[in-house]
Order: C-alpha cells, then structure tokens, then sequence
C-alpha cells in the first residue's frame, strides 16, 4: 500500500475535497485523482462518493479512515526513531471530553496552550456521553469513570472524589439528613437508570445514595443540569467535588452527610489507543493538563475533601 496515497486520502476526507487535498501535496486535481482510484483499487472498496457538486465518504472509507491515519502515525514515528524527521508538535489533535469539566477547566487554558504550540490545531469534541476513540478517530479523551477497557492506555489527571450536596433552603424545608439510611426519605436527584452507589466515611461506616428506592422525582442526565437544579432546592444529588467547589465556598450548596464519600475507583483518566503511537502533539497536550490542570485540581480536591 502506498502510503503516500493513503496520507492524500486522509487529506481528502478531512476536507471533502480531492482537489485540494492534492494541490497540499503538491498534486494536479488529475494526478490526485489516479492516486486516490489506484488506493481503492487495491483495496478492493469505494472509499470516497463524487458527484460533480460534491465528495463524501462511503462507509468503507469512514471505517479506514482511523486506520489510515494510524498507518501516517506509525510512519512519522519510525521516522523520528530513525532520525528522519524532528519530532515537533504539530498537526490536527483530535480531543473528546466532558463538556462542563471543559469548561471549568480546559477551556480557560487553551489559548496558552496554543500560544506555546503554534503548529497544532485542536479539534474538541465536548459531550458527556463517551465516544468511542478509534470510531470516533481520537487522538486523546478524557474520561471521568473507572477505567475497565483493557484496549486503552490512560494516565491520571486526577482524583474524582463525589460527594452529596443540597441547597440551604432546601436542607432548611427538609432537614438535615444526619445518617446514609435516612436518605430515603429525602428528595433525591438522580440519573437515569442510577444504580444504588456505595458511600464510605473514613472510621468505617458504610451506606447507599439509591435514587431508585427513595423520593426521586427528578431525573436528568446531565451533571452540570444537576448542580443547577440542586443550587435551587430541587433535592439531593452527587456530585464531583470539582463540580460544585464554588458553590461550597460561596454557600450555594452545603455538603449533606460531610463524612461520607463515594466509595469507587472514578477517576479522572487520559486515554488513549494502546495501538496509537504516543506522538509529540499527544504528548504535549498530556503533559499540559497535567501540570496545568492536574495538579492544580488535586490540590484543590484535597483541600475540599478534607472541608466538612
């Protein structure tokens, strides 16, 4: 396989345009054109759909697509294994994340980030649902749950302690719950199809927050939907201490049963393919949150977790 015809179909899909994919290459609209015909030829499957008006990607195309883009990976490293090329930070980072923790704490930094790597271009895809990284064509995700896919690398951004919260007037209409087991009688805030979490307090005493068996009337599936409904007395819910840490400072939200925390191993993870060479914009982009926004958060967390 000719890899470069793959890197020129790899242009052609980012952009949808085969002529411009080849002029970046130094390539006649003609020439890309035989190229990209001879890589389908010898692979046996339409990769691309043209029309006189437009290209698109067949579905073959967009299931090569992130393999492709491996191949272009695992060249750029043997070359720079070899001496052949300078391992700078460059190109499209393509980055998926929850959307509120992006906003607190990301989103703020990324013009510095980008100030220090002017070579780098970032795509973000921010939702709170998880993409799948090689479907999804990600060079890097971060994960806030237990880390159980054994195709993944990750290292630690930080700790994700959660903890229950209420609002002051709601805990003033209600009262304040002084044990796990009188729970059920308060107004929980939940998520849809929430199982019973464990908490755990630091001399032993266990108990559940279990949406299901008590007053649950509400149920979102957005965290940051769920700190605003709590902040106006809707109930109880659990939330990231790096969620709600400026509500708890400002008064906004009270922590409910203080000595109790989730008992899981949530983290905050960055993940990527282990079949995904670890390039220089990879790593650089970690090494930043890390410092920037890792060590930070930990500080901040255990300053807050130990806060009753």
């Amino acid at each position: 396989m000719n890899l470069e015809s793959v890197r020129l179909f790899v242009l052609a899909a980012e952009r949808l345009n085969i002529s411009e994919a080849g002029r970046r290459l130094g390539l006649a609209p003609a020439v890309a054109s035989t190229r990209l015909a001879k890589l389908e030829k010898s692979l046996g499957a339409d990769l691309l759909h043209r029309s006189t008006r437009k290209v698109s990607l067949s579905t073959e195309g967009a299931e090569f697509l992130p393999f492709a883009r491996e191949l272009l990976a695992q060249e750029k490293a043997a070359r720079t294994a070899l001496g052949l090329e300078t391992p700078e930070a460059s190109g499209t980072l393509r980055f998926t994340a929850p959307s509120s923790f992006t906003q607190m704490y990301i989103a703020p930094l990324l013009k510095g980030f980008m100030a220090a790597h002017p070579k780098i271009r970032l795509d973000l895809q921010l939702s709170d649902n998880m993409y799948g990284l090689i479907d999804g064509s990600f060079d890097l995700a971060l994960r806030n749950a237990a880390l159980a896919d054994s195709s993944l690398k990750a290292r630690k951004l930080a700790d994700d302690i959660r903890i229950l919260c209420a609002s002051p007037a709601y805990l003033e209409r209600h009262g304040v719950p002084r044990d796990p087991g009188e729970l059920h009688r308060h107004q929980l805030i939940g998520f849809r199809n929430q199982t019973a979490r464990r908490l755990k307090a630091a001399d032993g005493r266990t108990g559940l927050f279990d949406p299901q068996s008590a007053d649950c009337r509400l149920v979102l599936n957005d965290g940051l939907s769920q700190k605003i409904a709590t902040v106006e007395g809707a109930g109880i819910s659990m939330n990231s201490i790096w969620s709600v840490h400026k509500e708890l400072e400002a008064g906004a939200l009270r922590r409910v049963l203080p000595d109790f925390v989730l008992d899981d191993q949530t983290a905050l993870w960055l993940v990527y393919p282990k079949s995904n060479v670890l390039t220089a914009k990879v790593r650089v982009f970690m090494d930043f949150l890390l410092e920037e926004v890792g060590k930070p958060l930990a500080r901040e967390q255990e300053f807050l977790g130990n806060t009753k």
